[in-house]
């Protein structure tokens, strides 16, 4: 057999790899659902060749296409390089945790990982599914832990541009002002919620699990059927002390 000739990198091939790369930092911190356009816009490149490096990411499985063909998620490669969307994976202690809350409550009991600017769905109820994860985490501005998230922050918009407040339903919020109207009180309150904001029929509260330097590391998030957050509210004061026993276990 004839050994193969090794002939260095040709002169567009270190720029593909730099662009394939900085696709990757896109999809991970715009989140679930971005599309092929956004990425391209994000980053200045060509459509083609946005489109082209997506479809060979995905091909190795770096990226995922989502179900509905609309846009594009972290895949399996990736999530095993970094954690599923930079949040490590959750320990055994951590899930017994969560399950114990479950036990004490009728309605649906998620566990959210969080990093400085995103989400990721880590323990979602088994009895109780989430309907979307993916809108969860990319709808910052519509999810009850996504607003948690938002909330933390100096200035929001470092984070989600306002242009991006996509409207999911009836009542998502998609102006700036009635959104920092919503992270002051979320602020005021230690925990947020929603109502139908990113399903019509769902509402749900996120509290959040801070590290012990207090550091927002996760979100327990109760969800319920119907439009009004009171509901998955009246459990938040209970879940205050499961977060205390997450926050070491994540932080």
């Amino acid at each position: 057999m004839t050994p193969a000739i090794d002939r260095g990198l040709t002169g567009r091939q270190p720029k593909a790899v730099q662009s394939a790369l900085a696709i990757l930092e896109t999809v991970a911190r715009v989140g679930a659902g971005v599309t092929a356009k956004e990425v391209a816009d994000e980053l200045g490149l060509p459509p083609a060749t946005t489109y082209r490096l997506l479809n060979l990411l995905v091909g190795e499985e770096y990226l995922v296409r989502l179900p509905d063909l609309h846009g594009f998620a972290i895949g399996r490669k990736a999530a095993r390089l970094t954690g599923a969307n930079g949040a490590a994976p959750v320990c055994t202690a951590a899930r017994e945790v969560v399950a114990d809350l479950r036990g004490q409550v009728r309605c649906g009991v998620h566990l959210v990982r969080c990093t400085p600017s995103t989400l990721h769905c880590a323990d979602v109820d088994p009895d109780h599914p989430l309907q979307a994860p993916e809108l969860v985490e990319r709808h910052l501005h519509a999810s009850a832990p996504g607003k948690l998230l938002l909330a933390e922050q100096d200035d929001w918009q470092e984070v989600l541009s306002p242009t991006r407040l996509q409207r999911l339903t009836e009542r998502t919020v998609v102006r700036p002002a009635d959104l920092d109207r919503e992270l002051r009180e979320t602020r005021r309150r230690g925990w947020a919620v929603q109502g139908g904001q990113v399903h019509g029929d769902l509402s749900c509260a996120a509290v959040p699990v801070r590290s012990p330097a207090g550091v927002l590391v996760g979100a327990l998030v109760f969800t319920v059927r119907g439009a009004d957050p009171a509901a998955p509210a009246a459990h938040a004061r209970l879940a205050e002390g499961f977060a205390l026993r997450l926050g070491p276990l994540l932080g």
